[in-house]
């Protein structure tokens, strides 16, 4: 077997993976300040920034890096603190949404500040401008590949005709 060892898709891989391990072991220092986890963080953001402020419980796992059970018992915890609630799907039984609370928007308001600084120190900031809209849209090139579902319900359906 010929293994190079110094192949670039090798380089590639592991470029990604130290760059999003370092960027998230300083971001976290900040999210625990504010008593949340990154994952609790993550759910608030694509909350905040979805339509009507929430998405169905199986999207929510399609955008986020935790199965439909991890979500269940990411929101149950966040329901307890006040940052998120459920509601029924009144088009579907079966379904239901995760909505962010006031508590949840306060709280994500409050983290907002220093999580921008340090992302513009850690990440945007360290690109000029024309690299970082490339290397935006080459991370949405790999993620439309390789997570179809991380936009899902990130848009308000259409009304029916």
């Amino acid at each position: 077997m010929n293994t190079d060892l110094d192949d670039p898709r090798l380089t590639a891989v592991g470029l990604l993976a130290e760059a999003y391990t370092g960027l998230m072991n300083r971001l976290a220092a900040q999210f625990e300040e504010h008593r949340l986890s990154p994952v609790e963080f993550e759910v608030l953001m694509r909350l905040a920034r979805s339509p009507g402020n929430h998405l169905r419980m199986t999207d929510l796992a399609g955008q986020t890096t935790l199965s439909t059970s991890g979500v269940t018992r990411v929101v149950d915890r966040m329901e307890r603190s006040g940052l998120v609630r459920r509601e029924a799907c009144p088009s579907d039984r079966r379904s239901s949404y995760a909505v962010i609370t006031d508590e949840g928007m306060r709280r994500l308001t409050e983290v907002l500040p220093g999580h921008l600084e340090l992302v513009q120190r850690w990440y945007v900031g360290l690109l000029p401008e024309a690299r970082l809209a490339q290397l935006l849209d080459s991370l949405r090139t790999i993620r439309d590949a390789v997570n179809p579902c991380a936009t899902a319900g990130s848009t308000e359906p259409a009304l029916p005709a």
